[in-house]
């Protein structure tokens, strides 16, 4: 469970008899749907760990995240990426997908927060589950300039594909 420094919000894993979604808006439509619909599914199934953002002692979802085990064929990453890795044609990673912030928390440092707590909580699990990479799926232009401020790189051959090396961000967090 990951607190900001003035500790009004915490994230914590998904709990759909704790956590109130109904009123959840971030602007973009399938993100909404996903939270609203989709989220216990993918929880239930194993297919995604959920994430929510909180305002403490509040059950009403602020935002959300969710990361999912995914693999990137060597041939899509930057070939000076590719010298110094394994010889095997796939690469684990983890695919850190639909981050959202509720529209009334547009700009509130709040989607940072986010992503930290999903960038630290990746590097965690690496010494248990290998993963190379966190990879995210860009919704549109504005979500794919807010990764490239964090560091993400994109995919030769993907524009809406971007990455983020987990040296990287193990610099970030032992710096």
């Amino acid at each position: 469970m990951a607190q900001t420094d003035d500790s009004r919000y915490l994230i914590e894993p998904f709990d759909k008899n704790c956590h109130n979604r109904s009123a959840f808006a971030c602007g973009v439509g399938s993100l909404d749907l996903y939270l609203q619909k989709q989220i216990y599914q993918d929880l239930k199934r194993r297919i995604a760990a959920p994430f929510v953002l909180l305002e403490v002692g509040q059950p009403e979802v602020l935002g959300y995240y969710a990361l999912f085990a995914f693999r990137v064929h060597l041939g899509e990453l930057p070939a000076d990426m590719t010298r110094r890795l394994t010889r095997y044609p796939d690469v684990p990673a983890t695919l850190l997908g639909r981050l959202a912030v509720g529209q009334a928390y547009h700009g509130s440092g709040l989607g940072e927060f986010l992503l930290m707590d999903a960038l630290h909580r990746s590097l965690r699990q690496t010494g248990k589950i290998a993963s190379f990479a966190v990879v995210v799926d860009t919704v549109n232009e504005d979500a794919r300039t807010f990764y490239l401020q964090f560091g993400f790189l994109p995919f030769p051959d993907r524009a809406d594909r971007l990455f983020l090396p987990m040296k990287t961000i193990e610099k970030l967090f032992h710096s």
